[in-house]
């Protein structure tokens, strides 16, 4: 009997880069611990507010005190959507003229709005913009939608920071394609990379200059390691970039700062009311997020500014240190090492182009480490899980800067994070010998 065939979308379709360590070492048989810092998974309790609503769900003041779980409206509910607007105002921006939208994490906010700023699905027109290296599920999202993605390129250097093209070499890519978006991360995932102010001024002008749209993923906003102030798209102002006002999205989400990843409650936050309005009508089809989730993040909403600045100050203080202690520990481990600077997020890239043999590709040393790789530490069997980074460019295989690069996330506990320099040596050593 012949069976019905699967999409070619559905065929092709292979793991994320960062999932795929984690699919692998869930496989294997022998008992053995793991240090999984391939997969964004914040291990941080809730903020306390946050806290106090799940823990309390069956309280008189509780919409679910009888067990009974509704619908939201689809934009989902004014407190949700307060507690965001709350958290861009916190920061020191102007929430004046925004309208939000809650949905199901940033994953689909990231849905919507490429759905909304680019070509119609199976054309070739108006491509979604990234910059190389880039969050690997935009461009699964877009292959998703049917949309074509384009990339301007970051490059890694020595000293281990990345650095832009020239402004007029991105002009030259945007006069070729002519996109219909441009994605900034300014607390980059997944290089770690603080993308200040006066950057986000030139994006904003490009995006004015050839009428795009500015996405800005702001997940980690708050999350940077440097003297800078927070920045975001919802601080550039008319006097700095003209024309900036009704292009602007950005893309907000409870998992990380505020350290909720299963909660899956995010926003899309617009100062274009008609965007507003068409992805509200987008996600109709999908009825409206978690409402327990949103009743729990939108606690926020009643929390003081003060409180909230201190929540951030908290979240630096305990990132910076595990970040500083990977960089320098991995080069004093293996010297030639590259390790991208930790200005911002929670994410470092590693990249051995200088120490590894030739031939070497980041996927199979990664697949490695997640079915049989192995050390002793302490007379208990280790092994570390990372994110290969070739799916974060969208270049050709041969001259892909990722097959020497992996990203570590910092989402372990701090006594586990400080394994990592030492399993990396150990694993990365034990796999060059094999080969």
């Amino acid at each position: 009997m012949t069976l019905p065939k699967l999409s070619n979308h559905f065929q092709n379709r292979l793991p994320s880069s960062i999932r795929l360590a984690q699919i692998e070492f869930n496989k294997r048989k022998d008992l053995i611990n793991v240090v999984n810092t391939a997969i964004g998974n914040v291990s941080l309790p809730m903020h306390p507010a946050m806290q106090k609503r799940m823990f309390n769900l069956d309280l008189d003041d509780s919409p679910f005190k009888d067990g009974i779980v509704k619908y939201t409206t689809t934009k989902g509910t004014d407190e949700c959507n307060e507690a965001f607007l709350r958290i861009i105002e916190s920061s020191g921006f102007d929430r004046s003229g925004l309208y939000s939208q809650i949905t199901d994490g940033g994953s689909q906010a990231m849905e919507l709005v490429i759905c909304g700023t680019c070509g119609d699905a199976g054309s070739t027109e108006s491509p979604l913009l990234l910059i190389d290296a880039a969050y690997t599920n935009y461009t699964s999202l877009a292959k998703r939608l049917g949309r074509r993605t384009i990339s301007v390129s970051r490059t890694l250097d020595k000293s281990g920071v990345f650095s832009f093209p020239d402004l007029t070499e991105i002009e030259v890519v945007i006069k070729k394609e002519k996109p219909g978006a441009l994605v900034v991360i300014p607390y980059d995932n997944p290089t770690g990379q603080f993308i200040d102010h006066k950057t986000m001024i030139n994006f904003g002008k490009l995006c004015v200059k050839y009428k795009m749209w500015m996405i800005s993923d702001e997940a980690y906003r708050e999350l940077y390691y440097t003297n800078s102030m927070p920045t975001s798209i919802w601080g550039l102002t008319e006097s700095e970039v003209p024309g900036i006002t009704g292009r602007r999205i950005s893309i907000e989400t409870a998992s990380k700062v505020w350290n909720a990843c299963g909660l899956r409650i995010g926003a899309l936050i617009t100062d274009s009311h008609d965007m507003h309005v068409r992805a509200i009508n987008e996600n109709t089809a999908n009825l409206c997020s978690n409402s327990i989730g949103q009743y729990i993040f939108g606690s926020l909403a009643h929390e003081s500014k003060e409180a909230l600045q201190n929540w951030y100050k908290k979240q630096r203080q305990y990132y910076f240190e595990m970040l500083n202690h990977l960089s320098t520990e991995l080069k004093k481990q293996l010297p030639g090492i590259i390790v991208s600077n930790p200005d911002a997020s929670i994410y470092s890239v590693i990249d051995v182009r200088d120490i590894a043999k030739p031939g070497f590709k980041a996927n199979d040393f990664v697949m490695y480490m997640a079915k049989e790789g192995s050390i002793y530490i302490d007379g208990l069997k280790y092994t570390l899980l990372v994110s290969p980074m070739a799916g974060f460019y969208n270049t050709s295989f041969e001259n892909n800067p990722g097959h020497f690069q992996m990203r570590v996330a910092f989402v372990e506990t701090p006594e586990k994070m400080k394994l990592v320099p030492q399993l990396f040596h150990a694993l990365f050593k034990e796999y060059e010998s094999r080969r």
